[in-house]
């Protein structure tokens, strides 16, 4: 599998189950030989695989602690969902006090760039030229599912990097102010992920070439380090930086909330976010000025490398917010309430294009004839979408016939049908001949 890919497969834990197979939004794991194989083509590292998988066959790959060694200067980046994972914290700072403990020198709240990019977005929702409604891109799996199976929605998507990105960006120029003697070399910035698509971010970012991440850890392996550490301390350094707004980034309807603007819409969980961009691409959805997606349940709460339940993280930020600011980051006193302007370092400078999942033939004639064949072989299938063969669908099976993945008597029901009309031998029980 790509080294850009973030999720991979345990082979010897794999029975073969279909779990995965089932439940993939873009058809990237086949059966073959008795294991599952994901195809990193197809892949866009949401994570439903390891969360559905039963016997714990599939992994997310991260960077280990030791990456930090390579630096001189470590800056932690703890997205908010970090903070949702510990039971009756009322302040932040024993978190982020806790990671300088760790082994970090610095932390920069991914929080605190989230207030700013939901500054910005305001903007970009104000100009008159852009397409509605507009789609959210802090989540990479949703963005790469898009480019993958829904093109006409790609100029919907918001052509802004993530607070992340952003964050990664702040942090360094912070450092350098503060610390004239380092130069970007000594600099490590580590992203505190609660998710693997985000860890596939920092390796192969959207929107720019090269991420100014330099490392992605695992949030509970994270949570494990941090709470002994946490347990040792009686006065937390005063570190945070960030209000309500930047928290709510966290749970599914955060982003979307500190827009200010009652037209939006939210949604969380796999399942839930193809059916709105269904809906969205037939246009059956009218009135909505902004779409929040998130691959996960409940938000990045319900990331796959995080430890708790996603609503019970929920109610603890609900809790944690209760008394903080509505935010502590603002752009500056220059941006007006009807300013549409943005930075061009917030913004994306390669777009977002299609990029087919299957594609049949560079000759668009060759991959016509290809379809067509499809088409026939799924005619000859059951549609019943069972599974056994190895495929998702039976359309994904005829796509496999087509494409030399796979046979058509991998269909077991053909399969039953040819053992009905075999004649049976001519042998009574016993082995005797009949008389």
């Amino acid at each position: 599998m790509s080294n850009l890919h973030s999720v991979s497969l345990l082979r010897d834990r794999c029975k073969g189950c279909t779990a995965c197979l089932k439940r993939c939004p873009t058809e990237a794991i086949r059966i073959r030989d008795g294991h599952a194989v994901i195809r990193s083509e197809r892949c866009i590292d949401c994570g439903e695989c390891i969360r559905v998988c039963p016997h714990k066959a599939k992994k997310a790959t991260y960077d280990d602690f030791s990456v930090l060694e390579n630096f001189r200067w470590k800056i932690a980046l703890p997205a908010p969902a970090l903070y949702g994972q510990f039971d009756n914290l009322e302040d932040v700072d024993f978190v982020l006090t806790g990671l300088l403990g760790c082994g970090f020198d610095d932390v920069y709240e991914v929080a605190r760039a989230a207030e700013l990019v939901s500054e910005y977005t305001r903007c970009y929702l104000r100009r008159p030229d852009i397409k509605k409604p507009v789609i959210s891109s802090a989540c990479p799996a949703i963005v790469r599912m898009i480019s993958a199976r829904f093109p006409s929605l790609c100029g919907n998507v918001l052509p802004m990097l993530p607070p992340v990105e952003m964050a990664a960006r702040l942090a360094r120029e912070e450092a350098k102010k503060k610390h004239p003697e380092l130069k970007d070399e000594d600099i490590g910035v580590f992203f505190i992920s609660p998710c693997p698509a985000k860890v596939s971010y920092v390796r192969n970012p959207i929107g720019i070439e090269k991420s100014a991440i330099d490392g992605a850890l695992s949030m509970s392996h994270v949570y494990f380090r941090l709470v002994p550490v946490m347990n040792k301390i009686t006065t937390p350094i005063s570190l945070s930086k960030t209000g309500l707004i930047g928290i709510s980034w966290a749970g599914s309807g955060g982003e979307s909330s500190a827009l200010f603007n009652d037209k939006y819409l939210a949604a969380d969980g796999i399942e839930n976010v193809i059916k709105v961009l269904d809906e969205i691409d037939n246009g059956n959805i009218s009135g909505v000025e902004f779409v929040e997606l998130n691959a996960c349940s409940g938000g990045c709460v319900g990331g796959a490398l995080t430890v708790v339940n996603p609503y019970i993280s929920k109610a603890r930020l609900q809790s944690l917010r209760r008394y903080l600011p509505v935010s502590r980051n603002r752009v500056g006193s220059a941006l007006t309430p009807d300013s549409t302007e943005i930075p061009t370092d917030y913004l994306w400078n390669i777009p977002l294009k299609y990029a087919p999942i299957l594609q049949l033939d560079e000759d668009i004639s060759a991959a016509m004839r290809k379809m067509s064949e499809i088409q026939r072989l799924r005619g000859q299938f059951p549609d019943l979408d069972c599974g056994a063969c190895g495929a998702p669908t039976c359309l994904a099976l005829a796509e496999d016939v087509v494409c030399g993945d796979a046979c058509e008597n991998d269909c077991i029901m053909k399969w039953k049908d040819v053992l009905r009309e075999m004649p049976l031998n001519n042998v009574a029980p016993g082995g005797e001949e009949p008389k």
